[in-house]
Order: structure tokens, then sequence, then C-alpha cells
């Protein structure tokens, strides 16, 4: 098994907007960094690539979280490339089309669920088994990209992607909870209107712009906005800091 001196965490979605921003910002913190992908290849290779164009290490990994097969593998070639791991960050997320519930097929729901959801448990639980003391681990964090959306429910939109997010933050309680005396904190942040290009993949590419009036700060965020906020939750600067859902809404 190879190992490093740098502390490594593994992003799951990482290849664009969010997961991206937070690759790249815990590169330049000094994190090794397993940038996940389930699809987009060529655009989780140009994450590394900048990554190690600026003198750090990375490694591009190609799994569908919803998988269990393909979760227990990237974190094969995790502890094979890095032997440790000190925070995971649970990106990995999908939105559907805009749709009211009574709309919403069951195909959907669980391709919805089975992402979101159960994707983020799976990717935890192999987490904990790592870095908790318990297990022999050296501790860690779990950072779980919520959303705004889990407490505003996303009416009319995207109820189900909101009630998702809702077991996210239900997840961060009680796990946090479960093994805060095993070394591991477990937080979420919660972004709000972010220009990422989650939002045409939902079918509504202007969302934040159309928007930005009910926010009070009147614009949406940036990815690395989200990602600072999430790397320092990673960081020793939170320390004493679990259990805790952190709102980068710009007061939305």
């Amino acid at each position: 098994m190879a190992k490093t001196d740098k502390k490594t965490v593994l992003i799951t979605g990482a290849s664009r907007g969010i997961g991206a921003a937070t690759a790249l910002l815990a590169a330049r913190r000094g994190y090794a960094v397993a940038v996940n992908y389930t699809a987009n290849a060529q655009a989780a290779r140009d994450v590394v690539q900048q990554i190690q164009a600026g003198g750090g290490s990375a490694l591009a990994v190609q799994a569908d979280v919803a998988d269990e097969a393909h979760v227990l593998a990237m974190f094969a070639a995790v502890d094979a490339q890095f032997g440790r791991l000190d925070a995971l960050v649970n990106n990995a997320g999908v939105v559907d089309v805009t749709s009211r519930l009574e709309d919403m097929s069951l195909a959907r729901l669980k391709r919805m669920f089975d992402i979101n959801i159960l994707g983020s448990f799976l990717c935890a639980r192999e987490a904990v088994r790592r870095m908790s003391t318990r297990h022999g681990g050296a501790g860690g964090s779990i950072v779980n990209v919520s959303s705004a959306a889990a407490r505003l429910g996303a009416p009319g939109q995207y109820v189900d992607y909101a009630a998702a997010k809702g077991a996210i933050d239900a997840m961060t309680i009680g796990l946090a909870r479960e093994v805060g005396a095993e070394g591991i904190r477990v937080n979420a942040v919660r972004p709000g209107l972010i220009e990422t290009d989650i939002h045409a993949s939902g079918g509504l590419p202007n969302r934040v712009r159309d928007l930005a009036h009910q926010v009070p700060m009147q614009r949406g965020g940036t990815a690395d906005e989200v990602a600072q906020a999430i790397v320092w939750l990673m960081s020793a600067d939170a320390s004493y800091t679990t259990m805790s859902l952190v709102d980068v809404s710009g007061g939305r």
C-alpha cells in the first residue's frame, strides 16, 4: 500500500461545480485529493491536472456512488494510492427537471434517493470504517453537502431533492453523535442559490439569476464560496465543530 504524508480527502462528484472547487481549494491547502466522478472522465482529469500543475497530489477515480460495488472499489483505489483517509466530502448529487410531486415517477424517485441519500450513506460507512478510532483509525472529518432546499422544501420544483437533502441533515446529526467520541467530526453545508451547471441539468439554467431577488444579499453564490466553508469544516481550524449544519445561502 502506498502512503502519503499529506492528509487525504475523497470528494465525490468532484469533476464540476462545488466538488471541483473544493478539490482545487483542498489541494492548495495541502491535501492529497481523490477526485470522484461518475461519467465525465475528461472533466475529472482536468481537475487532477490542475492540482498536479500546482504541485499537488491527486487521483481521479470513477464510481457511481449509488452502486455499492463501485463505492467499495473507489475506497480501495484511495487506499492503494494514498494509504490513508482523513476526510470525506459527500458532494455527489443530482436534481431532475422541475415537477410537482404528483407527476414524479417511481424511477425518478429511486434515482434521486439512491444517489443523494444511499450514496452518501455508503461513502460515510466506508469512511467511518477507515477513520474511526474504534476501527484503529486516526480520526477524521466528514462533510456532507446538503442544501437550503432541505429547509425550503422546493415546492413546485423538486420536493424529492429537498426531501433527500433533509435526510442528509438527519444523517449528519445522528452520525456526528454516533462517532463523536471516535475522533470523527461530521458536519454539513447547505448551499443556497449557487452558480453551477446543476441548474441546467434540472432544466432551469437561469434559476440563480431569476431567483436572486429573493436572496437578502441580492445575488447567487459561487462554488468557491461553498468550498471555503467545506474546507474549513474539514480542517483542524474547526476542531471543536461537529453536528453543525452551515448555511451558505446569502441569508435565504
